[in-house]
């Protein structure tokens, strides 16, 4: 195999983000992730002190998401919440820009969004990851605007989706890419090499993941990790030097 296991799964976040699970399974899922030793859970705010306690002598981490997932909250809002979040123990970040604002070109309203939560963070010790969703960004300039500007913001990563941004259709339908392959390569592209990529939404097994780092991703969120990282093992075991097919990446969700 290309990359080791720890390669891997130090790359994933496990998503815990469906608004209907309950704490059980809250917990369910963070056990799973000290199971396959990722880099950590994405949790909701209210349950960053329970994570804390699920995940007590592993090394994953806990990171709680801010003005998720549509990033309509004040900057106030999403500094507090990150203040409130960090206290908690969440030591990474991961919030939604004002998509809107964005859309609109309020660049200066945009920065400062970003700005407030990277400096609560960062007094915390914690790291920041900004979501652009770019299922709702036709615009490439927009996208390579929101990577300057996050980087002169202090962010840590830039992250593609939410993995929720569902657009309602002319005919009432709705879809969801999440993550492409040609957003990822351009967030790698203009980002500075101190700000990192992360992936969300599409990338449901292991030959998408692998896809993810070859595109330059550190991180990618993920619900599918027992599946990925289990046929990881299977292909060690059976002693497949390959990484697997060829896959494109952007099926929408997690």
């Amino acid at each position: 195999m290309k990359y080791s296991y720890e390669d891997l799964a130090g790359m994933i976040d496990h998503s815990l983000l469906q608004p209907f699970m309950t704490d059980a399974e809250l917990k369910a899922g963070c056990e799973l992730a000290k199971k396959y030793a990722v880099a950590s859970v994405c949790i909701k705010p209210y349950a960053v002190k329970d994570a804390v306690k699920w995940l007590a002598g592993s090394d994953v981490k806990v990171g709680a998401v801010i003005g998720f997932p549509h990033g309509n909250s004040t900057t106030e809002s999403k500094r507090y919440e990150t203040e409130l979040a960090c206290k908690d123990g969440a030591v990474e970040i991961d919030m939604v820009i004002n998509i809107g604002k964005a859309l609109s070109g309020e660049w200066g309203y945009v920065r400062d969004d970003v700005q407030a939560v990277c400096e609560e963070a960062h007094k915390h010790g914690a790291k920041v990851k900004v979501i652009f969703e770019n299922d709702f960004i036709s615009d490439d300039a927009v996208k390579v605007k929101l990577c300057e500007i996050c980087a002169g913001a202090g962010a840590d990563w830039v992250k593609t989706s939410t993995g929720y941004g569902f657009a309602k259709q002319p005919d009432g339908s709705y879809n969801y890419k999440g993550a492409t392959e040609h957003d990822l390569a351009l967030m790698r592209k203009n980002s500075p090499a101190n700000v990192q990529v992360k992936a969300a939404g599409g990338v449901r097994d292991l030959d998408g993941l692998i896809r993810v780092r070859e595109l330059g991703g550190t991180r990618c969120g993920a619900s599918a990790t027992a599946a990925m990282l289990d046929e990881y093992r299977r292909r060690e075991a059976s002693g497949e030097n390959g990484n697997g097919k060829a896959v494109k990446i952007g099926a929408g969700g997690y």
